[in-house]
């Protein structure tokens, strides 16, 4: 009875020893579940089909691996290892339900490509406890990874189907009908189990890049000088004004002197458009307009008119991968400025004499004294005359 009463045997003031002796003097000690089963996929499990379970590490049991369960004392939550000892492969896993048949297993699939296993194989599980996790590794094997606007909330997320992650493992999440496979580089803190608990913990996560991502080729800094190269700078490295570019200042890459406000003040008038005759020359009656619009011209005549822009500078239609930030300098209007634009304004635009095409224009009554060249017409009277006013 020494063993069951510890290395001072059986005292009689400890309430631990009273314990033990009443249930028949057995030592209370941690017992450990350790349990052989064969595996089988999650989808093979009874019931209604549930494909979000391979999303996880919660596998489920036979009923009777929890009656054992309750009988020992077992730290709660439960925390399992996964053991082939044929491939000398482990992971950990969380208990999900005991609903499996008995002597029967089901976990996960990518569990089971992770152990190395196929369906029917013999495994071992048995409890273990487990540190909450600090920091986690990650790296995904996909570039499609990238496509996540925002991969920590997914993640976040996806670990709420998960128990424990142990380093090696590779596990799959599922996010907008897409399966995402993960590989754990590395967990923290370290131990020998190479395995964290998951459950109710503030957890970092960390990536590595992708499988398959190659990094980007990063174009030299240059300094955006107008001026052409010519040559190599100092001991062969680039000019001292930094990269030059050979198409000269940014304003002449896009033109802008064309499309600045000022050159579209400059060449718009109050007419754009183009003038258009009624009635063609020595004919009275006017063209008429084909009925179908002719190829090559336009048969509104305001669409092709060039919509002008008051408000600011016209668009720039850039590259990708430029950036334009220059405008046209409007120095601030001085005082003298000011009084010399008023004095301008208050001269007078129109000094001039009016002048008109035909000279002096007659008004009405005069000139009647002045005798015409055309003689008067004498009527003949020997002629006689119609009823209807007509000449004969």
């Amino acid at each position: 009875m020494a063993n069951a009463w510890g290395r001072g045997g059986f005292d009689p003031s400890n309430p631990d020893h009273l314990y033990q002796m009443a249930r028949g003097g057995r030592p209370r000690g941690i017992q450990r579940f350790d349990e052989y089963y064969r595996c089988y996929p999650l989808v093979m499990a009874p019931g209604a089909e549930r494909p979000e379970l391979n999303y996880g590490s919660k596998i489920l049991l036979p009923p009777s691996a929890l009656d054992k369960v309750s009988r020992l004392h077992i730290q709660w939550p439960i925390m399992l290892e996964l053991i082939n000892g044929e491939k000398g492969k482990h992971t950990h896993a969380g208990v999900l339900e005991f609903v499996a048949e008995e002597g029967r297993a089901y976990i996960p699939q990518w569990m089971m490509q992770t152990l190395q296993l196929d369906v029917g194989d013999m495994i071992q599980i048995k409890t273990t406890s487990l540190e909450l996790a600090k920091l986690v590794k990650l790296q995904p094997q996909s570039t499609n990874f990238l496509d996540i606007s925002d991969p920590r909330a997914v993640l976040e997320k996806a670990f709420r189907n998960f128990a424990t992650l142990t380093k090696g493992d590779v596990f799959n999440f599922e996010y907008n009908d897409e399966v995402y496979d993960m590989a754990v580089l590395d967990v923290k803190p370290e131990t020998d189990k190479m395995g964290v608990s998951m459950i109710e913990t503030d957890v970092s996560v960390d990536f590595a890049p992708p499988v398959g991502y190659v990094e980007p080729e990063r174009q030299p800094r240059g300094s955006g000088t107008s001026t052409p190269r010519s040559g190599r700078g100092v001991a062969g490295g680039l000019p001292a004004g930094g990269l030059l570019h050979s198409q000269g200042t940014m304003a002449q890459a896009i033109n802008y002197h064309d499309i600045s406000p000022s050159a579209l003040l400059a060449s718009a008038g109050n007419f754009l458009g183009e003038g258009q005759k009624l009635v063609k020359k020595g004919s009275k009656a006017g063209t008429p307009k084909p009925a179908t619009p002719v190829a090559g011209q336009s048969a509104n005549i305001k669409e092709a008119i060039m919509k002008r822009r008051a408000n600011g500078p016209m668009p720039l239609r850039l590259p990708p991968n430029k950036l334009f930030l220059g405008y046209e300098i409007k120095p601030v209007k001085t005082a003298e400025d000011k009084e010399r634009e008023l004095a301008e304004a208050r001269q007078p635009h129109f000094a001039g004499q009016g002048q008109t095409l035909r000279g002096v224009v007659k008004r009405k009554g005069e000139g009647d004294d002045k005798p015409t060249d055309k003689p008067e017409k004498k009527v003949d009277e020997s002629k006689g005359r119609r009823l209807d006013g007509r000449k004969v």
